[in-house]
Parts: structure tokens; sequence; C-alpha cells
């Protein structure tokens, strides 16, 4: 299967929740440049408050992309991501799968906010998953809009 997720969170606390610190993570980037050499699987990037927001990069295989990926009659099905019942806010209703056409690529965000264990701090997260169905080039993501996109980015409170 010639697809390429690249999969970046974005965790952070209270403290980014206004001011300079929300300034900071609204400027962190959903997409970035593949690794050269990176034809499939996952490139996931990793960027929370307590670095600053810098991001720190892997490559995986496919086997645990965050959502469910598969190919049915030539086109990539891509089910909604993974959720926790431990976020919020609640999910009833999810979009329905994605099909892509060879060539094209969707970005799906999601936004969570996590209780503290015994009541302690929130803490907030927002994934974006960029998924190309192709042979990847390293800029995939960042020439032209997605051909799809899904938003269920929610009130955090």
């Amino acid at each position: 299967m010639d697809v390429v997720v690249q999969r970046v969170r974005t965790s952070w606390t209270k403290a980014s929740r206004g001011g300079a610190g929300a300034a900071a993570r609204n400027a962190a980037p959903t997409v970035f440049p593949l690794p050269l050499g990176l034809k499939s699987g996952l490139h996931e990037v990793v960027m929370q408050e307590s670095d600053a927001f810098r991001p720190k990069m892997s490559e995986q295989d496919l086997s645990d992309p965050g959502l469910v990926l598969r190919e049915v009659d030539g086109l990539l099905r891509v089910h909604p991501p993974e959720t926790t019942i431990f976020s919020m806010p609640r999910r009833n209703r999810r979009p329905p799968a994605v099909r892509l056409a060879p060539g094209q690529w969707l970005q799906w965000q999601i936004n969570y906010r996590f209780v503290g264990t015994r009541g302690g701090p929130w803490s907030y997260r927002l994934d974006t998953f960029n998924i190309s169905y192709s042979l990847a080039s390293p800029e995939v993501f960042l020439g032209t809009p997605p051909t799809r996109s899904v938003d269920e980015r929610g009130f955090l409170r």
C-alpha cells in the first residue's frame, strides 16, 4: 500500500491557553516535510509545551497509525482517528470514513481535553493526520491544499 501518514501531535496545559503561550502554540505547524527516502509509513511529529513546541520526529511502519486504513476497489478508505473515553469533548457522532483516490491527500484534525488524575490539572492535545495515497515526495503536504479535510475540533473550555 503506497500510503504515508504524518501524525502531528501538539500537547499543552493551561499555561498555553492564552497570551504568549497561546501564540507559541498557535504558531506550531500542522504539516511538515517528510524525511528524505520515506515513501510509505508513519511520520510522527510531537510538539509539547514543555519543549517550547519544538518538533521531535520519528518514523515507523503503518502498524499503528492511530486510524484504520483500508484499500477497497482502488481507493483508500480512511476511518476516523481513534479516540479515548478519558477525553472531552464527547464525540457521540463521528464523521464517516473518507475515500481517497491515488494521488490525493487528506487532513483530519481532532482535539482533546484530559482531566488529571484525582482532579488534577487539565491538559490538551491537537492531533492532525495528514494522509497521502501515493508514493510521497518530501513536499507532498506542503505544496497544495489537501484534497479532503475533516475538522473534528471541538470546544475544549
